[in-house]
């Protein structure tokens, strides 16, 4: 299941962080605060509101690209990776629970919050799946962060439940009251989060260790140890050429999933208008899917390795965008209510939501050097906020031409990412990686 040194416990430890994050990106980005601001905190009678969230996640995104591969060499110089993932995750969960301050109309006061909270969130990713090397062998890598994955959807799904059963049924309630509900809501998030990660911090051991010199090192000589790696990400990408094609591609399809992520709450609340009891049956629909999807691709993983497991999920997503598309189509020939339909298709497609990201963290797992593990998946957070950045462009796109237009943009998002992906050696890399893992085991 893991490496001998690893016990279950730790495991366990590290896949909690998966279900402690899981509930700011579930409960801010995806589904709850997300329809509020464009409700309520965005000016009445704006018409961008679709634009003003968009320039919440850029913000925070262009902190993340910045920090990202920054801080991750800094991390593999010094070791020590989870007080860096400590420092984030508290970070998140005090901002989180500052979202509660953000009146109607602050719109400059909630944007920092959430481009604050929301940057963190991103780091702590990257700093938490930089141990999964440490943790997995090239065997189980993508079984062990599919079964994380899939425990980060029930995060979700009970921070999810525990905000929506505070939060009520907003049709019996003025909007004095919504808000209010709704801004206390990210103060229990904020102290959920904060203790669901406590597993990670009591059970998963740091194995990083500081380069020889730099034990000690002052954070002046960090900064400039870091700045250098940053200034020779060129090099780095022609060494380790695969692994950068692969962040690329990755990068496209990512772009895709990250609309549908951070704007399927607003699109299923305004557009589908969907009522409380819908919206309620749907987020624990796509939670429960995506965990077993997660969970399930993995075991698939096993099987058909990474790249396959990718390119059968783009093509599943694909799928699924295109049935939401022609949904009014799907429910005249079917005769039942595009509602229902919308629930359907949500069933299915969710499922691929958690097998992409965790395939993908697997792949980076694979073809990253151990040495340089933390700045790997340092890049890999950077090309995953560049992605959010390229998704956001739906904000405006949708603000244009409608949201159902938009959605075209987002298949092609996951086609333009497939073909990237099918160019790349990705199986011929990981061979040649064992091989000289072997031929070093030997000398």
């Amino acid at each position: 299941m893991a490496k001998k040194d690893v016990k279950k416990s730790e495991i366990f430890g590290w896949a909690m962080y998966d279900f402690a994050n899981s509930s700011y990106t579930t409960v801010v980005i995806s589904f709850v605060y997300a329809a509020f601001f464009t409700k309520f905190i965005v000016p009445e009678g704006s018409e961008v509101r679709d634009t003003y969230w968009a320039i919440a996640i850029i913000a925070s995104t262009i902190i993340a690209i910045v920090l990202s591969p920054l801080v991750g060499a800094i991390c593999d110089y010094t070791g020590g990776k989870k007080k860096y993932l400590f420092f984030t995750t508290i970070s998140c969960a005090i901002t989180t629970a500052a979202l509660a301050l953000a009146h109607p109309g602050q719109l400059w006061l909630a944007i920092p919050l959430i481009a604050i909270s929301n940057a963190m969130f991103m780091l702590g990713e990257s700093f938490v799946a930089s141990f999964l090397p440490d943790l997995a062998d090239d065997d189980n890598m993508g079984l062990i962060s599919g079964l994380g994955w899939g425990l980060g959807y029930f995060g979700g799904l009970a921070s999810l439940a525990m905000v929506y059963a505070y939060l009520g049924d907003p049709a019996t309630q003025v909007n004095e009251e919504i808000v209010s509900r709704n801004q206390m809501s990210m103060v229990f998030l904020g102290a959920f989060y904060l203790l669901a990660a406590m597993p990670t911090f009591a059970l998963v051991k740091d194995r990083s260790k500081p380069k020889e010199g730099w034990e000690g090192a002052s954070f002046a000589r960090l900064m400039g140890a870091g700045m250098t790696e940053l200034k020779e990400s060129y090099h780095l990408a022609r060494r380790y050429k695969v692994l950068f094609q692969f962040l690329l591609a990755f990068m496209v399809y990512m772009a895709g999933l990250e609309v549908v992520i951070k704007f399927i709450g607003i699109y299923a609340n305004d557009e589908l208008s969907l009522p409380m009891s819908y919206l309620q049956i749907l987020f624990i629909i796509l939670q429960l899917s995506a965990a077993a999807g997660a969970v399930g691709f993995g075991f698939l993983e096993a099987r058909l390795g990474a790249k396959a497991t990718v390119m059968v999920t783009l093509f599943w997503w694909m799928g699924g965008v295109l049935a939401i598309y022609f949904l009014n189509v799907i429910a005249g020939i079917l005769g039942v209510d595009p509602n229902n339909v919308f629930m359907g298709i949500a069933v299915i497609a969710g499922a691929g939501i958690g097998s992409i990201q965790s395939s993908s963290r697997a792949v980076v797992g694979l073809l990253s050097p151990a040495d340089r593990s933390a700045q790997m998946f340092g890049f890999w957070g950077m090309f995953s906020r560049l992605a959010i950045i390229l998704g956001m462009t739906f904000g405006p796109v949708s603000d244009m031409v409608g949201r159902r237009t938009a959605l075209l943009l987002v298949v092609a998002f996951f086609a333009v990412g497939a073909l990237m992906l099918w160019r790349v050696p990705i199986n011929e890399q990981i061979e040649a990686n064992q091989k000289a893992k072997l031929a070093e085991a030997s000398d």
